[in-house]
């Protein structure tokens, strides 16, 4: 009877943790889409992904709506955060504990952005290195963990991580190939602050976007795996 209490008691937690997972993401695309219809950037009529960055939303001074992107990545951030350490004690392998950490570090570098906003140059660009750096690792460790057999995940989410692994070192490594992709050649995550008018495809906006996009689509499919997993036990 004791057994049985504290298995129930067990998987609650665990689905609890699952919903502040879903709950963060929530939050993260809130935050997203309504700063992105509220746009009202200096000089421009609204908001473009192919030339306009994540970090440019969250500008105080140029952007109306950069309270609710910065308050969203910030609390969404943290809520996946929860998720990734309360799902600790429910895993079967000290790597899998590797992956949710490296996980929950991706997400606290992306609250730090909001926390920082580009009117912080110097930290929101620190910020913005580790969640690209972060993320790529997180991806990396999915991917051994599902060649070794020690996912509990499905074999298909594989495949986002692997698409999150490859858009997020397209942005880090990409400037090094001196394709004159930016002046000098610098790292993407020195090129926020361009000014206007720019290139209609500039691809430090529009890589940052796809590595985002990514890892967001990514996370939601692990939590959906993991809640049917949890549901079905």
């Amino acid at each position: 009877m004791i057994v049985n209490v504290e298995q129930i008691t067990t998987k609650g937690a665990s689905t609890l943790a699952v919903k502040f997972g879903f709950l963060g993401i929530y939050g993260l695309l809130v935050g997203i889409i309504t700063a992105v219809l509220g746009f009202d950037g200096p000089g421009v009529r609204g908001f473009n992904f192919l030339n306009h960055t994540l970090s440019e939303l969250g500008t105080y001074g140029d952007s109306s709506l950069a309270v609710v992107l910065n308050g969203g990545l910030f609390f969404g951030s943290l809520s996946v955060v929860l998720y990734c350490l309360s799902s600790l004690a429910h895993l079967r392998s000290p790597w899998e504990s590797c992956f949710f950490i490296c996980l929950a570090l991706t997400f606290l570098a992306l609250a730090s952005m909001g926390l920082f906003p580009l009117n912080v140059y110097h930290l929101h660009v620190f910020g913005l290195k580790c969640f690209f750096y972060l993320g790529s690792l997180s991806a990396i460790l999915h991917l051994c963990l599902i060649g070794f057999g020690q996912s509990q995940f499905s074999r298909w989410t594989g495949l986002l991580a692997l698409i999150v692994l490859c858009s997020m070192m397209t942005f880090l490594y990409a400037p090094q190939l001196q394709l004159g992709l930016t002046e000098g050649d610098r790292p993407f995550y020195q090129e926020m602050v361009m000014q206007l008018p720019r290139p209609r495809l500039w691809w430090p906006a529009l890589l940052e976007w796809i590595g985002l996009g990514s890892l967001l689509t990514w996370t939601s499919v692990l939590l959906f795996s993991q809640l049917r997993t949890k549901l079905r036990s």
